[in-house]
């Protein structure tokens, strides 16, 4: 079994290039600690440190359709949607699967388990 670093995409609703050519196919490679080191230097991440996420997202965001070059004014004009699901993978595809729970309910003892990562109960630990 390889061991997966990309993970293929398709965005919500896509980024609209100056062309108005629509790019919605991309592909995500795992993130290094370079990755998420370095943009803490970054004068833009200093000075707000939500920029951090366009930053992130320009160093794993290897493909986007036909873009030559994924760079923060790109990652800049994607919607809010879109930015939102790219944040959302960024999470999934680098967190280890401890956001995962097992369960069961009080009522019927029946078994389950709950992604706690999206029920927000797991912000700050």
């Amino acid at each position: 079994m390889a061991f997966k670093t990309e993970y293929e995409f398709e965005l919500p609703r896509g980024y609209v290039d100056e062309e108005g050519n629509l790019h919605k196919r991309g592909i995500m490679r795992l993130a290094t600690a370079a990755d998420e080191i370095l943009p803490m230097r970054d004068p833009r991440v200093q000075q707000n440190p939500g920029y951090l996420t366009i930053i992130l997202l320009t160093r794993v965001i290897t493909k986007l359709g036909d873009v030559r070059g994924i760079d923060t004014k790109v990652v800049e004009r994607l919607f809010t949607a879109d930015l939102a699901y790219l944040q959302n993978l960024y999470r999934q595809i680098n967190e280890l699967d401890s956001s995962m729970f097992k369960t069961s309910c009080p009522k019927c003892e029946h078994e389950f388990q709950v992604d706690m990562a999206f029920s927000g109960a797991l912000e700050g630990v």
